[in-house]
């Protein structure tokens, strides 16, 4: 248990589905780490379209990242994404509104789409990349306590009930209503840092 309580020196963001590093909550978390936590290494990529070749991306880029001090957050897909590194590399994650099974859920959003963060930037998304997520799905996480989540009751693209079910034992911040975005996001972003305990 003591890398449970061992300060994060790495944190990775991953972005959710049609969103971008330049989401709201993926810069508001890298001004604040960047403001009281200087010295941790911070890394948002822009995420693939494709599942795999998003995970083989990521895998690459933090691979010299020590397993037990390192940390990831996620938002919505970012936040699938997120649980299933936790259970490969073994370290704690934050998960904003996450996805539980993206499968089911974008195989209605195949075609071009574009990035709501600038309608100038498309991607195509394939039945594919659905096969990829499947293949990505984790049934059960192994460790509860490396998780913290933020889930708000006022989702109205994912069932707030399904993502809790999907983290039975975790620690969860339930908001009453809010919204898929989170926009009230800075009332809950020192929980969230907090949790990680960033050196």
């Amino acid at each position: 248990m003591a890398d449970h309580v061992m300060p994060t020196t790495h944190l990775l963001y991953l972005h959710g589905f049609r969103s971008s590093p330049l989401s709201a909550k993926a810069r508001m978390t890298a001004a604040a780490v960047a403001k009281s936590h200087p010295g941790v290494t911070w890394l948002c990529p822009a995420l693939h379209a494709s599942p795999k070749q998003a995970m083989d991306n990521v895998w690459q880029a933090v691979a010299d990242w020590p397993r037990e001090s390192m940390a990831v957050m996620g938002s919505s897909l970012g936040g699938f994404y997120a649980t299933w590194l936790a259970e490969q590399f073994g370290c704690k994650a934050v998960l904003l509104n996450p996805a539980v099974k993206p499968a089911r859920d974008l195989a209605a959003q195949l075609g071009e789409l574009a990035l709501w963060h600038d309608a100038t930037q498309s991607f195509t998304f394939e039945q594919s990349h659905v096969d990829e997520l499947k293949a990505l799905q984790i049934p059960h996480i192994s460790r509860p306590e490396r998780y913290f989540a933020v889930i708000a009751k006022g989702d109205e693209v994912l069932d707030w009930r399904e993502m809790m079910g999907h983290y039975p034992g975790a620690t969860v911040k339930l908001l009453p209503a809010g919204d898929h975005a989170l926009s009230d996001f800075d009332q809950h972003l020192d929980d969230a840092l907090g949790f990680l305990k960033l050196a």
